[in-house]
């Protein structure tokens, strides 16, 4: 049975909530990453910050990201997986709630990332096909 802590990208690192938007987006530069998991002052997982959200959250709306906080575009109830699950319990996680990564969690600690390219070098091709086209049909 292949789990998430199996084909997870592992080294993951919260962003604090408390954290600007600008300071996120140098960690993503530094991370080489399109997102982060955003935690709260108890490493509980409060939301999830992407480059996209920075972009059009944030600077589109002529926010000055310098001064918005991650906790500000945290959003929603945060999704996540434990790194036991099995992978089919993964992509029905992320297909439900049509999302492209999604951390994982072992002893309530943030211990990787499962994004799409992991997915890609994990999963055969048909199963990718078809994780996408429930992803992205209504995204």
């Amino acid at each position: 049975m292949t789990t998430a802590g199996d084909i997870m990208h592992r080294g993951a690192q919260w962003i604090p909530v408390h954290e600007t938007l600008d300071r996120a987006a140098q960690l993503m530069r530094d991370l080489n990453v399109g997102a982060l998991p955003i935690g709260d002052e108890n490493d509980r997982l409060c939301g999830i910050l992407t480059d996209r959200d920075i972009v059009v959250g944030c600077v589109a709306m002529g926010h000055d990201p310098s001064k918005v906080t991650c906790g500000q575009m945290a959003q929603g109830t945060p999704r996540w997986v434990d790194s036991s699950a099995d992978i089919g319990d993964v992509l029905r996680e992320m297909q439900d709630h049509q999302i492209r990564r999604l951390p994982v969690i072992e002893n309530k600690r943030l211990v990787g990332m499962i994004s799409e390219a992991d997915l890609a070098r994990h999963l055969p091709e048909d199963q990718i096909g078809m994780w996408a086209e429930r992803v992205y049909a209504q995204s």
